[in-house]
């Protein structure tokens, strides 16, 4: 579950297209670099899922509710939408029909904790109707998940890149140098998830990855830590770099992680 979160805190300071578009860039720059909405909600599905009894879609879905409340009320200025920033104080919580990448950037978790790819997809559909239940928003989480999954499980690149065109239907025809030129900070899953995709797909392990989400821009916290989060299923992480994330983390998020790496299917 780091790679979502090494994306994100990495991404954080080049958020509203301030990527230098290049790949030689200093990883960690002091308090500039630091966990945003994206750490906290993949934290935040991390606990609710590594309690849930995912036979039961109801149970599983008022977790879910339950632990992205706490989680994000516990970090009111983690820089949330103003959509999900509303439904967070909201008493109701309704989902509000939302194609924001914000499904796919907290889907990990789900991505790790299930032995087959049904119940992965399932479970990361779950994760995303809470909120965001356009099916654009669906699409994203599952699709995440699904690369994750396979990625872990030992599907070779090409492999997952047809899958993910056959069942989710993203163009993955462009580079990233086709990619960097024109793109700038969009908040969709549709135009997140396949540059997002296409870092992870070129990448030689997983700094290289990182370096290639970051060089994209956009909205690079966000494209950076769903690119990373595919990326941690092939690749193992070097130690200084978790190490460094994790410095900046709190001790609560620390527990929740170490209880998700012994709960994983890989853990």
């Amino acid at each position: 579950m780091y790679g979502a979160i090494i994306g994100d805190i990495v991404g954080s300071r080049f958020e509203f297209d301030r990527s230098p578009k290049v790949k030689k860039f200093k990883l960690f720059d002091g308090d500039a670099s630091f966990f945003t909405d994206d750490t906290v909600m993949t934290i935040a599905v991390a606990d609710a899922l590594l309690g849930a009894d995912i036979s039961d879609e109801k149970d599983t879905k008022n977790r879910l509710v339950e632990r992205m409340k706490y989680w994000g009320r516990k970090y009111p200025d983690a820089g949330y939408g103003l959509r999900f920033d509303g439904w967070l104080w909201d008493e109701t919580s309704e989902p509000y029909n939302s194609f924001g990448n914000g499904s796919a950037m907290r889907v990990a978790p789900a991505g790790w904790l299930y032995d087959d790819l049904e119940t992965t997809r399932k479970v990361a559909r779950w994760t995303a109707e809470v909120t965001h239940n356009h099916p654009e928003g669906i699409k994203g989480a599952e699709s995440v998940a699904s690369v994750i999954y396979l990625a872990r499980t030992g599907t070779d690149k090409e492999t997952i890149k047809k899958y993910v065109e056959d069942n989710f239907y993203y163009d993955l025809s462009r580079t990233c140098d086709e990619i960097r030129p024109s793109y700038r900070h969009v908040e969709s899953c549709q135009e997140t998830v396949p540059e997002a995709m296409a870092a992870f797909l070129e990448g030689t392990d997983f700094e290289d990855v990182l370096r290639n989400a970051v060089s994209l821009g956009g909205d690079c916290d966000t494209l950076t830590d769903i690119a990373c989060a595919m990326a941690e299923g092939c690749y193992k992480i070097p130690e200084e770099i978790i190490d460094e994330a994790a410095s900046r983390l709190d001790r609560e998020m620390i527990e929740v992680i170490g209880r998700f790496n012994m709960m994983s299917v890989n853990g």
